[in-house]
């Protein structure tokens, strides 16, 4: 995938809309894992608080104590992180955990109501945070009456390993799920840009001439796209169709004030006036050139191929019916060989203006032998012109395929045939070269692109 590729830039931001809703979703479990242990651990300390309520007692001195301390081994060891501490109301008197060591707990300044329950987060041993638990209790007379406030607090730093260790098994299975949701995306995509790539292979259907236009074979969508590309096929293809007409027009206009003027030109040198009639030859010659190459501009300058294949062979054998009833093609060994499976994307009055320039440029030389040759290499169609003729010096072959080049100008003609057949040629998206032909004189091959 390219770099401007619509494909990558939809992945690229569908990627990053999956990792961005991932990374979120995974800060939410996170906080939403740390609260939920937060709750448990509050739960425990709350069942810690009730043991340590229960098992209250009064010495023989009339002092608060703890009758039975709490299972839990951490309150024993110092600084653990596990605290618990009971402060009697109006007196001296705080009952704590040896986990303290010699540290109290900060009595939150709120003022419970008797037997409510209250969460704080204060300030503990060495600058910890601490999730504390808080109850204020009236001790029964049973106990001498009075009022404690009872605190079990554990460091949050517990919560938040436990959180970093949730973080670390929830890391690989969001990079999973991202790069499932990633590959799911990437199907979406492909899925999605596949009526966009009928419409290219369409289009390249319609340019190499294998259909008229793209249809309405697409989704909804893309529809509209298609509807107004055929419109724009539609309205260029009357374009050609009117400047063909007006080329015909031209053509048709033209010829006959050009046979009136060669008429004058045969008559003024019947009458001896060869200077004149050589004149007026020569600007009608000129005339002619360039009537032809309008007329040549006009069917390739804007050119729609046909939507239908044309068989090499049949056109060929065209063409050299007609140059063998010439009195120098009746002389002539002709030499066909190709196919009748060789097609190539090509209205058939291009192809045989090709093969016809190529062919009566071939007998106009040739000794005694022409042949023509069409094989298909890969893609690509070969069609070859060769004679046995006296062929073309390597240092001409430019001259010859240049406008009205011509290699010998006491012959007729115009000078245009090959350079018809390479503005043809061009138009279709094919090659002209010319070489000496293994037969002596002159070989054109043509290169075309095939109909398969």
């Amino acid at each position: 995938m390219r770099h401007g590729s619509l494909r990558l830039r939809l992945l690229a931001a569908g990627a990053a809309s999956i990792i961005f809703a991932l990374v979120l979703a995974g800060l939410g479990l996170l906080l939403l894992f740390e609260r939920h242990v937060e709750r448990r651990m509050a739960a425990e300390l709350g069942s810690h608080l009730n043991q340590l309520v229960s098992s209250l007692a009064r010495t023989g001195a009339g002092m608060l104590d703890i009758g039975v301390p709490p299972a839990e081994p951490r309150f024993l060891q110092p600084l653990s992180g596990l605290y618990w501490q009971m402060a009697e109301e109006g007196t001296s008197t705080v009952l704590r955990s040896r986990s303290l060591w010699d540290a109290t707990l900060p009595v939150p300044s709120d003022m419970p109501a008797a037997g409510e329950v209250h969460q704080h987060t204060i300030p503990g041993p060495g600058g910890a945070s601490l999730l504390a638990i808080e109850r204020r209790i009236s001790l029964p007379a049973s106990l001498g009456g009075g009022t404690i406030r009872a605190v079990v607090a554990v460091n949050r730093v517990e919560v938040h390993a436990a959180g970093l260790a949730f973080a670390f098994d929830l890391i690989p299975s969001l990079a999973l799920l991202a790069a499932v949701l990633i590959a799911a995306a990437w199907v979406q995509v492909s899925i999605g840009l596949r009526p966009l790539d009928a419409v290219r292979r369409r289009l390249a259907q319609v340019r190499s001439g294998a259909a008229a236009r793209l249809g309405e074979a697409f989704p909804d969508e893309v529809r509209p796209l298609a509807a107004e590309v055929d419109h724009l096929l539609d309205a260029q293809e009357k374009a050609i169709a009117r400047a063909r007409a007006r080329a015909a027009d031209l053509a048709h206009g033209m010829k006959t004030p050009l046979t009136v003027l060669s008429a004058d030109a045969e008559e003024l040198r019947a009458r001896g006036d060869t200077r004149l009639a050589d004149e007026i030859e020569t600007v009608t010659a000129g005339m002619r050139r360039h009537v032809e190459r309008e007329l040549v501009r006009a069917r390739t300058g804007l050119r729609v191929r046909s939507g239908s294949a044309q068989s090499v062979r049949p056109v060929t054998e065209q063409v050299v019916d007609v140059l063998r009833r010439t009195p120098h093609g009746q002389k002539l060994a002709w030499e066909i060989d190709a196919t009748d499976a060789l097609r190539v994307h090509m209205d058939a009055q291009d192809l045989t203006e090709i093969l016809g320039n190529l062919a009566e440029n071939a007998a106009t030389w040739a000794a005694g032998t022409v042949r023509i040759e069409g094989r298909c290499d890969g893609s690509t169609i070969m069609l070859r012109v060769e004679d046995d003729g006296p062929g073309v010096p390597e240092d001409r072959i430019e001259a010859v395929l240049a406008r009205g080049g011509r290699l010998d100008e006491t012959r007729p003609g115009t000078g245009l045939g090959l350079a018809i057949v390479g503005d043809l040629v061009e138009a279709h998206g094919g090659s002209l070269s010319l070489r000496r032909s293994a037969l002596g004189g002159l070989l054109a091959e043509v290169r075309l692109p095939s109909a398969a």
